[in-house]
């Protein structure tokens, strides 16, 4: 009787509708040179495995390793493109133009790279990838079923996405809760997974919560010890129990989590709410939850303790300016979301990081768009020190962008445009400015008398006829402008978007003979991507989102100018 884990895996790595089992593998792929730390959460989403992933990556990073995230999400969509934010926060778009969840932008911004399509995966992309081969006839005539089809195709990204990035360790976040049906399948593919890669190739980490009624006035673990309970009924026995609560979980919660969850109790650590999610890699570090990961997964060879030693000095440079601003500012976010932050997650972030290299403390305010005319615009955006329009889609809200726009051009507040706020700009300079007073978005209005900002239909233009331009592309700066020293006096810089309608290249001329510069455009195309008002103490905007590449150590040169000065105008 074959027994041994590694002859098991040799019979059915190279088979295919021969064998009752079946097991795709990237050529070349070497079982067990990749680890994998995989975290999942119980008790209920929206704890931060994202948060918890990216610092706990970080710190692995730091010492050396070479660190490869990725998202599994349950959902159908193919991406997350469509996605509501009021009811999933940002869509935050990759250079490579794939539309993600929000937690790849923490990835990127924890650990300062640039991920792509092969870091996110859903339910929707795993399954129409499964049903292409079956069409294709890849399968030969099996039945194709959830294992192990789906479940070798989900390990067939993993692995892949280790042979890409080559990886010393690749983080896996599972979106939703244990328990989940639509999650289900990725948690039985991380247990194969584990079981062929053979011992110490995987560490299972199980974010839980930690609950404390106000009215018990003590700790309660139960619900945490039953989510514990559900996953090592589904066959994982978690190596840590992170413990998400409000405040410090206590040692005696701990004790219950360790007992009950079979885990040592100097694995169970309290992550509790912290004023910066940037102090977080300082908490996990303090209590050695990276060498207790390094030491389970047997690569204490591969760290770099020199190089580690230089990165963390890096990064508390950067922490320790936290809460010790001398100077503050209030900035104005106007948009339609402002009921559900995670819907400006990547411009909150971008804010935090140019406030803290400037020493100064951001305060927010935040404005509702919707409703907002010329004639209450003053009482909301009185008292702030600069505007942020942040970009949306639908029609429901650009009236309130626009007189948002008006006022901080007319009242000389320092303002920054994103995306549909780089529109909004457009339309009402040529509306105030140029005298164009029907001018506007046939977005907004098919029938727009003056389509200033239109869906161009020259197939000479790159993205025209209706498509999203997705992803990183590279800009034109132009010499001698604001946006030429912010960005370091660069001739052409990389800048991520996600939109459709442009400035109709039949009213660019209008608009800078009444004072508007393109500081900066598409390479040899029409296609305006940058303005600014050259008189005014600072007005730019953009059709990217430059939010979306900030980095906390490398904070993105427009929130840098827009809060340079704010801090001017408070004087």
């Amino acid at each position: 009787m074959m027994t041994d884990r590694k002859e098991i895996f040799a019979k059915i790595s190279d088979t295919t509708h021969t064998d009752e089992y079946f097991l795709p593998l990237p050529k070349g792929y070497q079982k067990g040179k990749t680890k994998y730390v995989i975290v999942m959460g119980t008790v209920m989403s929206g704890l931060g495995k994202g948060i918890f992933s990216s610092c706990l990556a970080k710190l692995l990073q730091d010492k050396g390793l070479k660190v490869a995230p990725i998202k599994l999400e349950g959902y159908l969509n193919f991406d997350s493109g469509t996605l509501n934010p009021f009811r999933h926060g940002e869509v935050f778009v990759l250079d490579d133009g794939m539309e993600t969840d929000m937690d790849l932008g923490t990835y990127e911004r924890m650990l300062d790279q640039n991920l792509s399509r092969a870091n996110f995966a859903t339910s929707g992309q795993i399954y129409s990838s499964v049903l292409h081969k079956e069409r294709h006839g890849d399968y030969l005539g099996r039945d194709v079923q959830m294992i192990p089809h789906v479940t070798g195709e989900v390990k067939l990204k993993l692995r892949q996405l280790a042979m890409l990035s080559k990886a010393d360790v690749v983080f896996v976040e599972i979106g939703g809760t244990v328990g989940d049906l639509e999650n289900a399948f990725y948690i039985e593919a991380i247990r194969e997974l584990a079981y062929e890669e053979g011992p110490c190739s995987a560490c299972f980490v199980a974010l839980t919560y930690i609950l404390e009624p106000r009215s018990l006035g003590e700790q309660k673990s139960k619900a945490a010890q039953l989510g514990i309970k559900q996953l090592m009924h589904m066959g994982i026995q978690p190596d840590i129990i992170v413990c998400r609560a409000e405040n410090p979980v206590s040692e005696k919660a701990r004790q219950k989590m360790s007992v009950f969850g079979n885990v040592p109790f100097e694995r169970v650590v309290s992550m509790h709410d912290s004023a910066s999610i940037y102090s977080i890699p300082g908490i996990l570090r303090d209590c050695k939850l990276d060498f207790e990961v390094i030491r389970m997964l047997k690569i204490e060879d591969r760290i770099n303790l020199g190089h580690e030693r230089k990165e963390w000095g890096r990064w508390c440079d950067f922490t320790e300016k936290i809460g010790r601003e001398n100077r503050s500012a209030t900035i104005g976010i106007t948009g339609k979301y402002t009921s559900v932050r995670d819907s400006y997650a990547s411009v909150l972030n971008a804010l935090e990081h140019a406030g803290i290299h400037l020493g100064c403390k951001i305060h927010l305010k935040w404005i509702q768009t919707t409703g907002l005319t010329d004639k209450n615009v003053q009482e909301h955006l009185k008292d702030v020190d600069a505007v942020v329009v942040p970009g949306s889609f639908g029609i429901s809200e650009i009236e309130g962008k626009i007189a948002c726009v008006r006022y901080a051009r007319q009242k000389a507040i320092p303002f920054l445009g994103l995306c549909l706020g780089f529109q909004a700009a457009v339309i009402e300079f040529a509306q105030t400015v140029c005298g164009l007073k029907e001018a506007g978005s046939t977005e907004m209005d098919p029938q727009c008398p003056t389509p200033v900002i239109n869906l161009l239909s020259d197939k000479k233009i790159e993205g025209s006829e209706g498509d999203l331009r997705l992803g990183g592309r590279n800009v034109e700066i132009k010499p001698k402008t604001t946006a030429w020293e912010l960005f370091g006096k660069a001739e052409s810089v990389r800048m991520r978007f996600r939109y459709r309608y442009d400035v109709d290249p039949n009213y660019i001329e209008t608009l800078e003979k009444a004072g508007m510069v393109f500081s900066g455009k598409a390479p040899n195309q029409p296609v305006m991507q940058i303005l600014e008002i050259p008189e005014h103490p600072f007005f730019v905007a953009t059709q990217a989102h430059p939010e979306q590449t900030s980095r906390p150590l490398r904070p993105h040169p427009m929130f840098c100018g827009l809060i340079n000065a704010a801090i001017k105008k408070k004087g």
